[in-house]
């Protein structure tokens, strides 16, 4: 497939996944909709994590200016279902009002809804009424009951205080910002990589969660500090660098190591990398066209199995089909939805060189065919 079909197959993949989600919101029907057999223990939280995080990963797209035709009256229609689904989840008189108030798990979901806003400040932010704005505002703060860990929990903490922010609440909380990102410099490990927390965690965390929430909360928050301005360079820097490792650990079938917690997250793990696309901040040595090339193997490898999606087309545990044994206790159905954030690219005009580039090949898939690849460089 050349750029112009592969941004296609990823809209159309994006869609097929996000459809039933936001349709069901938008009749206010995702509580009698979502599947919630799978690990029913946590089906008071799975509501908000589908939702969430596949706002997380459309938000650049429903964000995007400047397109024509077809995708731009697609972009349009889900950014109106987007903001449906926003006043459904949010409000206390919706039979699909969510799950904020509870101790634990809402916190790491309304992050993720907290980025969708802070990725998409005038299509999303920017559009709600005064009526929902303040019952996303209410739903925030009701997460700062739960004292968060010392992990990777606390970009939740401050990714919902930046989504404050972006909102325009006046009591946003600058401590929770600021404690985040200076406890994630002292749990840097090196070459491109923080610990989750003080220790090392060989998972796809850093991809997940940590790099990409802490990209955005310091480019927000840039201009109200110069202590987070002088920040950004190095914290983009070792973005760059993660993402390198990313898409050298794509194999040339479109395979990539399969370790440590979440795994069903499936393409997710790739998010960091899709960020750099996006925003424009892979190293120079790797091309953005080399790296859509990398992440559609992935997403086709992954997507041509069969039971990924059930006959009703909601997601399913697994990384190749349904796997349901690789799902930790803490997953649902709602949770494997933070896939969709592989698809920030999308926030792309079909014109940039990530879709315009010709077709190549990623590092493995070169050094595989024989080619002589430039060595990478670590980063200290």
């Amino acid at each position: 497939m050349n750029g112009k079909e592969q941004r296609k197959y990823w809209l159309d993949t994006m869609l097929l996944i996000g459809g039933p989600v936001l349709n069901a919101l938008a009749e206010r029907k995702l509580k009698e909709q979502l599947p919630t057999k799978f690990h029913s223990d946590r089906s008071q939280f799975a509501h908000l994590e589908a939702f969430a995080r596949l706002a997380c990963g459309m938000a650049p797209w429903l964000e995007l200016e400047g397109l024509e035709g077809e995708e731009e009256q697609l972009r349009a229609r889900y950014a109106g279902l987007m903001l449906e689904a926003i006043d459904a989840a949010v409000d206390p008189n919706s039979p699909d009002y969510m799950e904020f108030k509870a101790e634990g798990q809402p916190l790491v979901d309304a992050a993720f809804l907290a980025h969708a806003l802070v990725r998409a400040p005038k299509q999303l932010a920017g559009k709600l009424s005064a009526r929902v704005k303040g019952n996303v505002i209410t739903a925030l703060k009701q997460t700062r009951r739960t004292a968060p860990s010392g992990s990777n929990w606390l970009l939740f903490s401050a990714m919902v205080e930046a989504a404050l922010y972006i909102l325009g609440d006046p009591e946003y909380d600058r401590m929770r910002v600021g404690y985040a990102v200076h406890m994630f410099m002292d749990w840097y490990k090196g070459d491109g990589v923080y610990g989750d927390g003080k220790d090392f965690h060989w998972d796809y965390y850093n991809s997940f969660v940590i790099q990409p929430m802490l990209v955005d909360v310091v480019a927000l928050f840039e201009q109200e500090s110069e202590q987070y301005s002088a920040l950004k360079p190095l914290i983009q820097e070792r973005a760059q660098r993660y993402a390198t490792v990313l898409e050298r650990i794509i194999a040339p079938d479109g395979t990539y190591p399969f370790i440590g917690r979440s795994i069903v997250y499936r393409f997710g793990a790739f998010q960091l990398l899709s960020q750099a696309a996006l925003q424009h901040f892979l190293e120079e040595a790797l091309p953005p066209a080399q790296v859509r090339c990398a992440l559609t193997a992935v997403i086709t490898r992954i997507m041509e199995y069969p039971g990924t999606l059930d006959e009703s087309g909601w997601l399913r545990p697994g990384v190749y089909g349904y796997q349901p044994e690789l799902a930790e206790s803490y997953i649902n159905t709602g949770s494997l939805y933070l896939c969709a954030s592989v698809f920030l690219p999308l926030g792309l005009l079909p014109s940039d060189p990530f879709w315009s580039g010709e077709e190549m090949k990623w590092t493995s898939l070169k050094i595989a065919a024989g080619e002589d690849v430039m060595r990478d460089h670590a980063l200290e």
